[in-house]
């Protein structure tokens, strides 16, 4: 999976942005499930998910600051593992930075992402956090300090 940004790009969601593109390769990537009838709660994301564990920061708007790792992420939204509980509707502010090795480039990439919370569930004495992006925007990551802030 490689991401092609030009300068500091921001993106928001449902908006065509010509100034960045995601190529994907390789297999292990998640598709979009179709509902079948009857066989529980319809899966209703629109967006290839990508099951990369990664650092997550999450910070609320009542400036509580979490740390996480994610499960899988896609476009549209990421799903985390914290011990916190957050609750549905929470808005959040999160950071993922994505290794370039995992990008295949010459340096990090920071994301910063608006969002929502839209599931909490108990997992393994964990909480299942399931996010959606509202908006966000790549940074790339040169010896620590940023290109270009959002």
């Amino acid at each position: 999976m490689s991401f092609r940004c030009r300068g500091n790009t921001k993106v928001i969601l449902g908006v065509p942005q010509s100034r960045c593109s995601l190529t994907v390769r390789g297999a292990g990537v998640n598709q979009t499930k179709t509902p079948v009838a009857g066989s529980g709660p319809a899966d209703t994301r629109s967006s290839v998910r990508f099951p990369l564990r990664l650092p997550i920061t999450v910070r609320t708007a009542d400036a509580h600051e979490y740390f996480a790792e994610t499960a899988d992420i896609s476009a549209g939204g990421v799903l985390f593992h914290t011990t916190s509980q957050l609750e549905v509707g929470t808005v959040i502010r999160f950071r993922i930075v994505l290794p370039a090795a995992v990008l295949g480039t010459d340096t990090d990439v920071q994301v910063n992402c608006t969002g929502r919370v839209v599931r909490s569930l108990d997992e393994k004495g964990k909480k299942a956090v399931a996010a959606v992006i509202d908006e966000y925007c790549f940074e790339r990551l040169f010896a620590g300090s940023l290109a270009a802030s959002c």
